[in-house]
């Protein structure tokens, strides 16, 4: 689904790794019959794998397959431990994605008290983090497995901008690494060919939250001819 974050996880490690494939957006309101036989529990993303009769579910387990099966531009650490790491920052994202989503779809019921201070103190983990590391990213001189699975709701966060106006702008100087990495991440070529505007992430959250979500609002992107193994 164009603007699920976690099939934009999947689509930033198809094309950092260069990997052809071929995409099916989905209805989430209607979906059609024949996607449970591809995502058991049906909900994107899900990977189907030629000539293999297999399916994969959940967007950390396919981005960890495709970098394990592919080995162009890894995006996993090799040190074991480094690898740990990065992983267990992903999962404390979390800290982040909850409050997001609460100012995001709660706004009606009388918004979302301390979500605004819980999503800039869940920012403070990584700012100190890229400050120990002293590297543009992540994962170094180049975008890693944890930049990108943290990346969409990074992207997302600047349609707050339309919610709560100059409530929620990151502090330069308690943020200033993050802000940097932002701006860099921006420049990677498969986070511009993924990347969807703050009006339009705005307006896709606003006809959801209406209880009338446009999957197709925007232009489907070409399909990409999978060669895929």
């Amino acid at each position: 689904m164009k603007f699920c974050p976690y099939a934009q996880r999947v689509h930033l490690v198809l094309d950092a790794k260069n990997i052809p494939y071929h995409v099916a957006y989905i209805n989430l309101t209607e979906k059609p019959d024949w996607f449970e036989k591809v995502s058991a529990l049906t909900k994107v993303p899900a990977l189907e794998i030629p000539g293999h009769g297999e399916n994969l579910i959940e967007s950390l387990i396919i981005a960890d397959y495709l970098d394990e099966k592919y080995h162009q531009n890894s995006l996993h650490s090799k040190d074991p431990l480094q690898k740990a790491r990065d992983r267990i920052l992903v999962e404390r994202f979390e800290s982040f994605i909850s409050p997001f989503y609460r100012i995001i779809f709660q706004r009606n019921q009388g918004g979302a008290p301390g979500a605004i201070t819980e999503l800039t103190s869940a920012l403070d983990l990584y700012e100190k983090e890229l400050r120990e590391r002293k590297t543009k990213f992540f994962g170094g001189s180049k975008p890693g497995m944890l930049d990108y699975m943290i990346w969409p709701w990074c992207e997302r966060s600047d349609s707050l901008k339309f919610i709560l106006g100059d409530k929620y702008e990151l502090d330069k100087v308690r943020f200033s690494e993050l802000i940097k990495w932002k701006e860099e991440m921006q420049k990677d070529k498969a986070v511009k060919e993924n990347y969807i505007s703050p009006e339009d992430h705005f307006k896709y959250a606003s006809l959801r939250l209406a209880g009338t979500p446009d999957y197709d609002f925007l232009a489907v992107i070409p399909l990409k001819k999978s060669r895929l193994s």
